[in-house]
């Protein structure tokens, strides 16, 4: 039995609403999936993770007290962080080569 008591405007709105939210939800869900964009969001978390590294070994690495000039502390600084970008570039080009032997 139908209900009568129901307007049709009302319904077609009704239908209306809940077209145009199951349209966004799939641009949604094309957006997250997209390539370029989920190698966009890959890309700005290797880059915080590795400022989070940078960061931490920048707070461990400090000049020596016994060092006038402080210059061999810099050094040590420099190699270290040197170093961390080469660990990230070398992590990042082993994953990268390991998703395409996965094809």
């Amino acid at each position: 039995m139908a209900d009568k008591s129901r307007d049709p405007e009302a319904l077609e709105r009704e239908i209306e609403r809940s077209r145009q939210q199951l349209a966004r939800a799939v641009d949604e869900i094309a957006d997250r999936v997209n390539p370029k964009n989920v190698a966009q969001r890959g890309a700005e978390r290797l880059k915080d993770e590795a400022d989070h590294v940078v960061k931490a070994i920048g707070a461990m690495v400090r000049p020596s007290d016994d060092d006038e000039e402080g210059e061999g502390g810099q050094i040590d600084k420099r190699l270290v962080l040197a170093g961390v970008g080469a660990a990230v570039i070398v992590t990042a080009l082993v994953l990268r080569r390991r998703r395409r032997r996965r094809r």
